[in-house]
């Protein structure tokens, strides 16, 4: 049974006593009527016999389990192409839980500022002759939710053994060493990134602070969830050196189509 004979079948009743914001139910509309009359189709006709079949439409949305088998494999093709015939390291960025109430509020502010204090970090310290000396590129995901579908944003960055020297003039190989910069010192630069980030766009006034988060804009309250964050460990976990990136690839692929609602 698919998820969208389930929503066809049982989605009504669902929606009469549940409260589901307006996204969540254009989602669902969308999988009910993927591949259905609703969805509109065409014939496609046999030239030699002149046997007709029908189909219908699909609903392309990306949390679609029925129709976004041929995105992910077209997106996991396409990153392939791009790929280098070298090793990957496979760094994840997490931010403390403290942070959730707030990123909830504010998603489209804090998820860029989560790609660019991650991003500025890697780039920094991989160009910083003391660990590599090199100009590095990378891939860069974003998740929301983990396993368990609870809050939990975090970046994924699919990033290859080897660099461009200050110069350009040099291929640098980095994987023989079997291991990309110190955690800690990856930790704590991006921590130092991303809250002063947060810092900025607090005190100009840009964040949403409503409802349960309306305590934070006294400066003092503010004061005392910075040093929280300040004073906690911030988590990077960095994978060993992949032979190549395509595991890592289909399992972020996961996450970007035929994702949960």
């Amino acid at each position: 049974m698919s998820v969208g004979e389930v929503f066809r079948q049982y989605g009504q009743k669902y929606r009469m006593r549940t409260s589901i914001p307006l996204q969540q139910l254009k989602v669902m509309s969308a999988i009910e009527k993927c591949r259905t009359m609703d969805m509109g189709g065409h014939i496609l006709e046999c030239q030699q016999c002149g046997k007709k079949l029908i189909q219908y439409n699909s609903c392309r949305n990306r949390h679609c389990p029925q129709c976004q088998g041929d995105t992910c494999e077209k997106w996991i093709s396409k990153r392939k192409q791009e790929m280098l015939p070298v090793s990957y390291y496979h760094i994840i960025f997490t931010i403390p839980s403290e942070m959730n109430p707030v990123i909830l509020q504010n998603q489209k502010r804090m998820y860029n500022m989560l790609f660019k204090a991650s991003a500025q970090t890697l780039l920094e310290l991989a160009s910083d002759r003391k660990y590599l000396g090199a100009k590095i590129g990378f891939m860069s995901i974003l998740h929301t939710w983990g396993q368990n579908l609870m809050d939990h944003p975090h970046i994924h960055c699919l990033v290859p053994g080897c660099g461009i020297s200050e110069r350009n003039d040099y291929w640098l190989d980095i994987t023989p060493r079997k291991y990309f910069i110190p955690m800690h010192v990856i930790a704590q630069l991006f921590r130092g990134k991303f809250m002063s980030m947060f810092n900025q766009e607090y005190e100009k006034g840009e964040l949403i602070l409503v409802g349960g988060l309306e305590y934070l804009k006294d400066k003092n309250q503010y004061r005392k969830l910075k040093n929280i964050l300040y004073d906690k460990g911030w988590v990077v976990n960095i994978r060993p050196p992949f032979s190549n990136g395509t595991v890592v690839l289909e399992y972020l692929s996961r996450y970007l189509n035929r994702v949960a609602i």
